[in-house]
């Protein structure tokens, strides 16, 4: 069987040419993440590799598409090749069923992972050069009359702490760092 896998890193990001390369290609399943590549905590990814068979090959558009850094590619391939699955990536040509195609495979990972760290370093000056020019304020703060309402019930025991994130929207670090902020803002 033929086993597509497509991932674009976010889920405004269109997957329609990866979805038309599988199909010219064949492929009889195809697995799709809208998440970022850094690491393998992926679903459909996860999915994929319990579903690949022995016999069958998973095919990915290119190697950025399928892993980051160097060594989650190697672990991944590692793993279907223990079960017995071919691995394709159509940009590079790389079929890891010959020797040529191992090395080209670590050639290229290796390249997706420096690829990566250019943009989050580009990401980085970008924000730099936008702080001085007064441009990027970071993420909007939420209101504070939400952050009031929904603290009071937490604080009232109406609500868990892990409610009032979902509420908020915020991860955990971010919430008691907003907590602290509102109540030293309250205090005074």
């Amino acid at each position: 069987m033929k086993i597509g896998y497509v991932r674009v890193s976010t889920a405004e990001q269109n997957t329609a040419r990866q979805e038309v390369l599988m199909a010219d290609l064949g492929v009889d399943k195809i697995y799709l993440d809208k998440a970022s590549g850094k690491d393998t905590s992926r679903p459909e990814l996860q999915t994929m590799l319990q579903y690949a068979r022995e016999g069958d090959t998973v095919i990915v558009e290119s190697i950025s598409r399928f892993a980051r850094n160097t060594k989650d590619l190697l672990e991944l391939v590692e793993r279907l090749k223990q079960n017995k699955v071919k691995f394709i990536s159509k940009k590079e040509n790389i079929d890891t069923s010959t020797d040529a195609g191992i090395f080209m495979l670590t050639v290229f990972g290796a390249m997706a992972q420096l690829e990566r760290s250019y943009i989050l370093d580009r990401q980085r000056e970008g924000i730099a050069i936008a702080k001085q020019k007064g441009v990027y304020k970071g993420r909007k703060k939420i209101e504070n009359d939400k952050l009031a309402k929904i603290y009071k019930e937490w604080k009232a025991n109406n609500i868990t702490a892990v409610r009032a994130m979902e509420l908020l929207g915020m991860k955990r670090n971010t919430f008691y760092r907003r907590v602290a902020e509102y109540e030293t803002q309250s205090a005074t």
